[in-house]
């Protein structure tokens, strides 16, 4: 059975898919915003659905005040869905990588080489592709007492560094339980012009260095909930220019709905958690985002 919500008219009709939470109060968009379109949705994951159900979660996005997204693919199947669906849905710019936790497995089986080829040719055959990413380092699913699996992280993290700095396309990075290692090979390699920290779940003292170089960080739901402080410190210890909004769905959904899946339609409860914090007015703080996302990944 289908969830339907009105919204003092707004969204009136849309019709969710099962599980899905309500739509909330809209965003609108504030005087720093002229000439954008909103809010995006910094990086989510669409590829597991059927076409139908996007279509019914982006309407229940745009009702909500985050009419754009960029739709992330970091395995063969869902980078290949990448390239199809920037092309079907105005809504979508794209994103593709080797995500860090496959590298491993790839450079085991002497695939790593062809599928950063394969990155690399769908990042130059289609311009809708505007990201490389997510790649970076994980140490909390890849075990790095394995020197091997290590490596073949590090290696695929410069090799993405290097497309994205060949290409003219945006870092998306994946940074967990590895900060101080993605900053060395950060710096080591030499940065993007555009770096984007996805789900960035740093401190205040990193989010001043990410500051300090230029680089963005997009935040996740994560920022809503109630022990996460180190996280809220963050946000506020940074400029709302380098600031983006994200879902990361279906993971990550927002308080009050843990448990339920994410969609775009929910990012307006992380943006107002944000506009808390830094003690910003939420349609002003809409403006500043919408004009970064352009910054970082052009017009939609």
């Amino acid at each position: 059975m289908a969830e339907i919500h009105d919204h003092g008219g707004v969204g009136a009709g849309l019709e969710l898919p099962e599980g899905y939470p309500p739509v909330p109060e809209p965003l609108t968009l504030g005087p720093a915003g002229s000439g954008v379109g909103g809010v995006v949705d910094d990086h989510t994951h669409l590829d597991h659905l059927d076409d139908a159900t996007v279509d019914r979660l982006l309407a229940a996005a745009a009702a909500a005040g985050v009419p754009r997204a960029v739709q992330i693919g970091c395995d063969a199947a869902a980078r290949t869905w990448t390239d199809r669906a920037v092309r079907r849905w105005p809504q979508l710019l794209g994103g593709v990588a080797v995500h860090p936790n496959e590298a491993p497995e790839l450079a085991r089986a002497g695939q790593l080489d062809a599928a950063l080829a394969e990155v690399e040719r769908l990042v130059t055959g289609n311009d809708r592709i505007r990201v490389v990413g997510e790649t970076g380092l994980d140490s909390f699913r890849t075990d790095w007492d394995d020197d091997d699996a290590r490596r073949a992280q590090l290696d695929s993290f410069a090799a993405h560094i290097a497309i994205a700095k060949r290409t003219g396309r945006t870092l998306q990075i994946h940074d967990r339980d590895a900060h101080t290692e993605v900053l060395d090979v950060l710096r080591a390699e030499g940065a993007p012009d555009r770096v984007v920290f996805h789900c960035f779940s740093g401190d205040a003292a990193m989010a001043k260095v990410c500051a300090d170089n230029g680089w963005y960080l997009s935040i996740a739901g994560t920022v809503t909930f109630k022990n996460n402080h180190v996280l809220r410190e963050a946000v506020r210890a940074v400029p709302p220019v380098i600031l983006q909004v994200e879902t990361d769905a279906p993971y990550l959904t927002p308080v009050p709905y843990r448990g339920r899946p994410n969609a775009s339609h929910l990012v307006p409860l992380t943006v107002r958690v944000i506009a808390e914090e830094l003690r910003h007015d939420v349609s002003e703080l809409v403006g500043i985002l919408g004009l970064s996302s352009e910054y970082l990944y052009g017009q939609w």
